[in-house]
């Protein structure tokens, strides 16, 4: 129905219609909407009210052209060494649910993209897109050195993950060696002497986390922990860890499992070969997930604090926005002692 036959105010197109309407000028009027101060409050929240009663939205694509920022911040996920991964992975989930509310309650948006990098730029696509004031990975997975790369000319890129020495990028992660030696303390203390690793090792976070459980074999005078290659994509981890321990049962006492998931499904294949848990077989985790408290026996796991550390990505990388130079964080991990070790 046309206005004439409406009682809705007709729609504005532009600025300069809503500024005749108000009886201010154009500058008035995109100065009140962006919210400036320096239009006082009566005038600004009139041209507001008159913005919303005739149905203006400003033009957003013209607003980040004039301010050269786009208010979205990139969430990416690299899948270098797990390209059979998937986002509704409980870590991603759970990690990214705390990115989300960081980034939204600060005002901006936030564009997710899972990635495959087939191709050497692939971060460089992403970083010089201009669709980004910012980047968060979640992972360095294998692409170590092609974050090095990009972090040597763009500054607002914030990783979750490892920080090595000498390391260029900005990194918020937990101290994944030390806690791969929690984790095999742990098991020793309890009696385990023939440790397996449940994990892969293509990955900076896991590679430390093996390194760790190495850590704490060789103090405690044993055999290094074995590796046996699992993956963390969902659709093939139980078949791969039904496979090792059907090997290796009979091998190993321990288990120290490079994530929570690899741990839970891990718990269910021995149980469903009658070995318990965790008196013929104790296991630790990694990540001290949700789920970690509510699988039966509960996980005994190796906590990183998923709600600091992505307060702490967020925090570091709106520092880098506004040309900081905000360090990695190392966060100390905690050994969550609960019934499966």
């Amino acid at each position: 129905m046309s206005d004439l036959f409406s009682n809705n105010p007709p729609r504005v197109r532009n600025i300069s219609e809503l500024a005749r309407i108000a009886g201010v000028s154009a500058g008035t009027v995109s100065r009140a909407l962006a919210g400036k101060s320096i239009v006082n409050t009566e005038t600004r929240e009139r041209i507001q009210a008159l913005a919303a009663q005739h149905g203006f939205r400003p033009n957003q694509m013209a607003r980040r052209l004039r301010t050269q920022r786009t208010n979205v911040i990139g969430v990416v996920i690299p899948l270098g060494h797990e390209r059979r991964q998937h986002l509704s992975d409980p870590f991603f989930m759970t990690i990214l649910a705390h990115l989300a509310d960081a980034v939204t309650e600060s005002g901006y948006d936030l564009m997710l993209s899972r990635i495959i990098p087939d191709a050497e730029d692939w971060l460089e696509r992403i970083v010089e897109s201009g669709l980004l004031d910012g980047v968060l990975l979640i992972g360095q997975s294998d692409q170590f050195e092609v974050i090095e790369r990009v972090a040597r000319h763009y500054r607002p890129m914030v990783a979750w993950g490892s920080h090595l020495p000498g390391q260029l990028h900005c990194a918020v992660g937990v101290d994944n060696r030390l806690g791969g030696r929690l984790a095999g303390e742990r098991l020793i203390a309890r009696g385990c002497r023939r440790i397996a690793f449940l994990g892969e090792v293509r990955s900076i976070e896991l590679q430390q986390r093996y390194l760790g459980l190495q850590d704490a074999a060789a103090a405690a005078g044993i055999e290094p922990p074995v590796q046996l290659d699992t993956h963390l994509a969902s659709d093939i981890m139980a078949a791969e860890i039904a496979a090792h321990l059907d090997r290796a049962i009979g091998d190993i006492d321990g288990i120290a499992a490079a994530s929570d998931g690899i741990a839970i499904r891990a718990v269910r294949a021995l149980v469903d070969r009658g070995v318990r848990v965790p008196e013929a077989m104790a296991i630790t985790g990694f990540d001290d997930l949700p789920l970690a408290e509510q699988t039966v026996p509960r996980l005994t796991t190796v906590r990183q604090d998923l709600v600091v550390g992505a307060q702490a990505m967020v925090d570091a990388l709106f520092r880098r926005m506004a040309g900081e130079d905000a360090p990695s964080v190392e966060m100390t991990p905690t050994l969550i002692e609960r019934d499966t070790a």
